[in-house]
């Protein structure tokens, strides 16, 4: 995924951070028993995050003992990771997986030369990868194949607006919040309706704080923006206007980000739930604000100088 979901440390108890790091270890594990070893690489934070918050919203799927044992990727390390084989690190694993595979693939198709050739060294791995997650959760592989087809879509209209272009994505993490939660909690009917509305407003998030985030990078070479269609930005446009556009930019985050929270506060949680309050409510706006003004004063500053 994005890498945009994170936890804001400084404000993090030692003991909750521990935990976050033990459910973020036990889901490379998972992924490495369900998938094989290569499969690993597809670790993230966003995963971690879907993982927790399922295992917190029902009673009973909460990780209850975590263990030490040699990290797989740094043996001179030790972990501390859930143990046990729970039903959210499944299907997190799974949502890795696919993901990671049509990630690889749109790098397959339009990316650049160094990604092209990770491309051709990945594919095989998480092809196979995905093939297996297909088969454990084949409606969550659908409504991901769904979305990255129709995102790929609206992007070559090149004209898309930011609502048309978000949509996809939140499209796929509302049905990838829900499905989770009528897959941990068969035959509850408000809470796949609250994980729906809190997924597609994350979705709706990460989306556009990506595209601003690549705003610079955009510019230089000419590739597919929502921001920069909106507000017409070229190579020639002055530091200024980049800057309005990352106010602009910042007001709509905020207003998802607003969504995502309302939803979230609704919803009742059994444990980790100062974890997921310290992600949504800090972790992600301290994330806009890295991303949007402090990389962008820095970018700014570069090209004022050039």
């Amino acid at each position: 995924m994005f890498g945009y979901i994170r936890p804001y440390k400084p404000e993090m108890l030692i003991r909750d951070f521990e935990q976050y790091r033990g459910v973020y270890c036990g889901l490379c594990k998972q992924l490495g028993k369900s998938y094989g070893v290569a499969a690993r690489a597809a670790l993230s934070y966003d995963c971690t995050f879907y993982a927790i918050y399922l295992m917190s919203v029902a009673s009973g799927a909460c990780c209850a003992g975590f263990h030490q044992s040699r990290c797989v990727v740094n043996p001179l390390k030790k972990c501390t990771y859930c143990a046990e084989d729970l039903p959210a690190l499944k299907m997190a694993a799974a949502l890795s997986a696919i993901m990671t595979y049509y990630k690889i693939k749109d790098d397959w198709a339009d990316g650049s030369g160094l990604q092209k050739l990770r491309a051709v060294f990945a594919r095989p791995f998480f092809s196979r990868a995905r093939k297996k997650a297909a088969r454990d959760f084949p409606a969550l592989e659908q409504a991901i194949a769904a979305s990255m087809a129709k995102q790929a879509e609206i992007e070559k209209s090149q004209d898309a607006g930011l609502d048309a272009c978000a949509e996809p994505t939140a499209q796929m993490l509302a049905q990838s919040f829900q499905l989770g939660a009528q897959y941990i909690q068969p035959g509850s009917t408000v809470l796949p309706r609250l994980a729906e509305q809190f997924g597609y407003y994350i979705g709706r998030w990460v989306y556009l704080m990506d595209a601003a985030d690549d705003l610079e990078k955009d510019i230089r070479s000419g590739g597919f923006n929502p921001f920069l269609t909106k507000f017409q930005l070229t190579r020639e446009s002055a530091p200024q206007e980049v800057s309005k556009t990352r106010v602009y930019a910042n007001e709509v985050l905020n207003m998802s980000l607003s969504q995502a929270i309302a939803a979230f506060e609704l919803t009742e949680f059994h444990c980790f739930s100062p974890i997921l309050r310290n992600i949504v409510t800090m972790g992600l706006p301290q994330m806009q604000k890295e991303k949007l003004f402090k990389k962008g004063e820095e970018k700014c500053q570069t090209r004022t100088k050039s």
